[in-house]
């Protein structure tokens, strides 16, 4: 049963960050100062976007992404996934080709490495987290290929990774319809495993589906806390600090430099139903409207919102989400399989 219970209370660990911000309704009225841009990336010989969800912006400025083959699965495919853009939009770099079953969580750290989760497996790949430097070389992985587990070294449907400023790594696992894992790996710098945290169910500090992580200066850690239809918020011990609504169902979270907070929703839906793969009141979220909402880590208001232009599909706009340094907005789409980019209105 998936837990879209909501959070009446919010509680924190005394002493860590003061009084928590307050959590909201999700506001749908925001004003968006973005205008749309698609056909932005250019796809080598001809190609065609799959399912994306997984769009990071490099220390240099560059834009990296992956593409499910042209499909949403990668698993007899022999095209590569991962990708490098230029702020153009023009291919500079390609790779990852047979190695993934379905890509899923993206990073990019301050070195400029690339994390990629794997979410599923088939035939002795997948369930893992491969680290990648720049270049397409492989550098690490985390858990045991093609097998799915809830032990220091084995992921369940890994969904995200980040990566601390010292180096720790940060797994989401939990993904689907039961979300049975919906815990949060912590591993050392080298891949030894330290602890982890969270597990099912709706209370504070407990999660259901966790989908996407990210840092804010602080170094605390925002969950996207899917099921339970909010944002939590830890410090690197795993202490819950809070949890905010307001940011609507997310499916992906990015903190930039300046702490500002984008958060993509791509699943809200006011009416509560069994759809397939989704299971009863998948996606249940009464009032939001789903979009991209934007606010600051800091006060935790929501300041702006790229509406959602197709609303009633399965699963529609920005599951993943970034903002490069000029502040432009990306949206990886599953369902409309698609790239966009947002530039401010002049």
């Amino acid at each position: 049963m998936i837990l879209v219970g909501a959070l009446s209370v919010l509680t924190m660990r005394a002493g860590v960050e003061g009084r928590p911000q307050d959590s909201y309704a999700p506001p749908n009225d925001a004003p968006n100062p973005y205008q749309t841009v698609t056909g932005w990336a250019q796809l080598p010989d001809g190609r065609k976007w799959g399912s994306t969800a997984g769009v990071a912006i490099a220390p240099d400025g560059n834009i990296w992404a992956y593409d499910r083959c042209g499909a949403n699965n990668c698993a007899d495919s022999n095209l590569d996934p991962i990708l490098e853009f230029d702020r153009s939009g023009k291919l500079l770099r390609k790779f990852g080709a047979g190695l993934f079953v379905m890509p899923h969580g993206f990073f990019v750290d301050r070195k400029g490495n690339v994390w990629v989760t794997d979410v599923a497996g088939k035939d002795d790949k997948g369930q893992q987290v491969i680290e990648f430097s720049s270049e397409g070389k492989e550098l690490m992985r985390l858990g045991k290929a093609g097998e799915a587990g809830d032990g220091p070294d084995t992921l369940n449907q890994p969904s995200s990774v980040a990566v601390a400023r010292n180096g720790d790594i940060f797994v989401s696992n939990g993904h689907g319809a039961m979300c049975a894992s919906s815990r949060i790996v912590k591993f050392s710098k080298d891949g030894k495993y330290i602890k982890e945290f969270g597990h099912l169910g709706a209370g504070p500090g407990e999660t259901a589906c966790p989908h996407a992580l990210a840092f804010d200066s602080k170094g605390r850690l925002f969950v996207a806390d899917r099921s339970n239809n909010r944002v939590e918020i830890f410090d690197q011990d795993g202490n819950f600090i809070a949890a905010w609504k307001q940011f609507g169902r997310p499916s992906g979270i990015f903190i930039d430099q300046h702490d500002i907070l984008y958060v993509a929703d791509s699943e809200s839906k006011d009416k509560y139903e069994t759809s397939a793969g989704g299971g009863a009141g998948y996606g249940y979220n009464p009032g939001c409207m789903r979009g991209i909402r934007i606010g600051s880590v800091n006060d935790g208001k929501v300041t702006a919102f790229i509406p959602d232009p197709a609303p009633s599909a399965g699963t529609s706009a920005a599951e993943g989400v970034a903002a490069d340094h000029e502040g432009n907005v990306y949206g990886a789409e599953v369902g409309p399989k698609d790239l966009k980019k947002y530039v401010k209105k002049s």
